[in-house]
Parts: C-alpha cells; sequence; structure tokens
C-alpha cells in the first residue's frame, strides 16, 4: 500500500468512527429528549431547594423554556455516549499502539469516565447546595432571587466541566510518568506550586465565597497526590518506545 492509500484509508477510518460517534449521541439523545423537562428539573433541585418559600426560577427569553431542557438533555446524552465515544476513539487509534500501550490505555479510559463523572456528582450533590445556599443568604433584604433558567444552565455547566476536569488529575500524572516525561521525584517539588494553582483555579471557577473555593482546591490537590500515589505502585520504570507492536 502507498503513501497515499494508507493515508486515505486512515481518513476513511476516522471518518465511520466520527460517524459511529454521532450516532449514539444522537440516538442517546433521542431517547432523552421526552423526558428533557423532568431532567432539567432534577438539575435544578439544588438551586430550587435553597429558595425561599414560593420562589422559583424564571425564563427571560421566548424560546428558554424549549431550548434549555433540550441543552441539558444534550449534556445528558454526551455523558451516557461517553464511553461509546472513548470507545471509537480507542478503536481508531489501537492499531498504531504497542501492546504496553494497549493494557494501559483500556483501564485509563475506563477510569476517565468514572473519575468524571465522579466529579459531576461531586458538584451535584456537595457543591451545589453550599454555592447556591450562599448565593441565597447574600441577596439583600427586599431582593428576591429569581435565576433565569438559561443562566443556571451555563453556570452548572461551568461547575460540572471544573469538576469533571478536576477529578481527571490522577489520570494525567499517572500517564505523564508512565511516559517517561517527568519522574516521581519532581511531581513531589512541585507539590508547592501545584497547591497554589489548585486554590488559583478554585477562584476562577467558583463562586467568591471561601467555602466552595475550597471544595474545588481541596478535592485537586488531594487528587494530584493520589495521582502521585498511584504513579510510584504502577510506574516500576518508564514506557520505552522500542517495545514490539502486538
Amino acid at each position: 500500500m502507498t503513501p497515499t492509500e494508507s493515508f486515505i484509508s486512515h481518513l476513511i477510518e476516522l471518518r465511520n468512527r466520527l460517524i459511529r460517534i454521532v450516532i449514539g449521541f444522537v440516538v442517546v439523545f433521542f431517547c432523552l429528549f421526552p423526558f428533557a423537562n423532568k431532567i432539567y428539573a432534577l438539575l435544578a433541585a439544588p438551586m430550587l431547594a435553597k429558595l425561599p418559600a414560593g420562589g422559583q426560577m424564571i425564563a427571560t427569553a421566548v424560546t428558554t423554556p424549549f431550548f434549555v431542557p433540550m441543552k441539558v438533555a444534550m449534556m445528558a446524552a454526551f455523558v451516557i455516549s461517553l464511553p461509546h465515544t472513548l470507545y471509537q476513539i480507542w478503536a481508531f487509534v489501537a492499531p498504531g499502539l504497542y501492546a504496553h500501550e494497549k493494557k494501559l490505555m483500556v483501564p485509563v479510559i475506563v477510569a476517565s469516565c468514572l473519575l468524571f463523572i465522579t466529579g459531576m456528582s461531586f458538584a451535584y450533590f456537595a457543591v451545589f447546595p453550599v454555592v447556591f445556599g450562599f448565593m441565597v443568604k447574600s441577596a439583600p433584604v427586599g431582593v428576591a432571587v429569581m435565576t433565569d433558567i438559561s443562566q443556571y444552565l451555563d453556570f452548572v455547566m461551568t461547575l460540572f466541566m471544573a469538576f469533571g476536569t478536576a477529578f481527571e488529575v490522577p489520570i494525567a500524572v499517572v500517564l505523564i510518568v508512565r511516559f517517561g516525561w517527568v519522574t516521581i521525584a519532581q511531581l513531589k517539588e512541585v507539590r508547592g506550586y501545584v497547591i497554589v494553582g489548585a486554590f488559583i483555579i478554585g477562584a476562577i471557577f467558583t463562586p467568591p465565597d471561601i467555602i466552595s473555593q475550597f471544595m474545588l482546591a481541596v478535592p485537586l490537590w488531594l487528587l494530584y497526590e493520589a495521582g502521585v500515589i498511584v504513579a510510584q505502585f504502577s510506574s516500576a520504570k518508564p514506557l520505552k518506545e522500542n517495545t514490539i507492536k502486538a
């Protein structure tokens, strides 16, 4: 096979994998769409629980009551179809990986999915009640807190992504050690910078109250430490590029 033919075959394979990813997402989305309003109600529950008696959320645009629940259904479809998406990515890159890389990537993909969902769950069950309680209590006397549902969705999406990504830190730490990019000693040396960076990230992606900032910064730091510990036990030596392919 000539280089041109090989390149074209890779493009065709990439196209097929992308089509399968889109199909998987669309199928899940259409299954969830009839329940979009109920899914949004579940997403809004932490905020509604902190509002005063009789408090409610509002829609300030004509199309918002339709499009916001649809966006929530799309978000849920993305999370549910994530394992399928990652499998298609894995199936595309697997033929070019070495045997030891294949053994490493399977647990990495599974752990990545679980950690991302765990991060979102932590945000929903632990962080949202604290953040929304702080916001409602901070309102001046005589001000009725009635959050727009579109702005609320943007806010919780930001927190979901922040915590979901933060919980991927152990995976990143293990990989950079396994591939020999850094050593355990170097990771320990930069611990102080990591702690400072964690609190900076917490200040950027959370409201200004100190509690919610700690709720992102402290887990981020602890997850970094967990990644260092796992890397110590899982990487007797870095991966070598000259290992024979499977």
